[in-house]
């Protein structure tokens, strides 16, 4: 991964796009108070391009995922503002358009792996039939429609994450947050999965953030974002990276 130089402020070039997906402006979040406070994220001010293709890095505990949470509207900073302009948010709160992929895929183990990817949809209020057709789409988009009856513990590690993936694309996002998604997985797997989210994200024309510990998969996306104690450094990545 190409180092990034100085302490410059984390502000993302926009020329892909005119408006952003997403933007904080000094942005932090501290847990507690008092001589205990720990202070996640520190004074954040980044630009997401609808086309975005960006790597989180950084240490266990850096504030990577407290980020992700903020960008993604499932956390509030503590001060500074998060705003999604393409997303057409209309005031505080989680806008649509965002998809979440988290470390380990959390699927209910008494659906099935439909049901698993349906559930956000039917709680968003589309109509069953509706749900089960976009469903069906997305399970063959991420190449495992063939998996739609099974349950999920008849499926391996790389296969419960493509269903999470399915689950958090099922919506079409405009931005997909990955928190970790290979994290549990060996080499060979989290290279398919990565495969899998990035292709994935063309087709439906969604920006990708994806925090990570493996810097190859941090190399398969050509921009880093470099997380240390709470602040944001960011650099392009080589741009050979694929």
């Amino acid at each position: 991964m190409t180092a990034c130089p100085g302490d410059q402020k984390a502000v993302i070039d926009a020329t892909m796009t005119t408006s952003a997906v997403a933007e904080c402006a000094g942005v932090s979040r501290t847990f507690g108070s008092g001589a205990t406070a720990v202070r996640a994220v520190r004074e954040v001010n980044c630009r997401i391009p609808a086309c975005a293709r960006i790597a989180v890095t950084g240490p266990s505990g850096s504030g990577k995922s407290t980020l992700l949470h903020l960008i993604a509207g499932l956390d509030a900073p503590t001060a500074g503002s998060v705003r999604w302009p393409a997303l057409h948010d209309s005031g505080p709160g989680r806008p649509m358009g965002i998809g979440v992929v988290f470390q380990g895929p959390s699927l209910l183990p008494s659906l099935d792996v439909a049901e698993n990817v349906a559930l956000p949809l039917l709680f968003a209020g589309q109509a069953e039939h509706t749900a089960m057709g976009n469903v069906r789409a997305v399970l063959d988009l991420v190449g495992i429609g063939e998996l739609a009856a099974k349950l999920p513990d008849e499926l391996s590690g790389g296969q419960s994450q493509r269903v999470a993936i399915a689950r958090a694309l099922a919506a079409r996002p405009r931005l997909i947050l990955a928190d970790e998604p290979t994290g549990k997985l060996d080499h060979h797997t989290a290279d398919r999965v990565i495969t899998v989210l990035l292709d994935t994200a063309i087709t439906i024309g969604a920006a990708v953030i994806v925090s990570t510990h493996d810097p190859v998969v941090a190399a398969r996306l050509p921009d880093h974002w470099v997380m240390r104690d709470g602040h944001l450094k960011t650099c392009p990545a080589d741009r050979g990276a694929t």
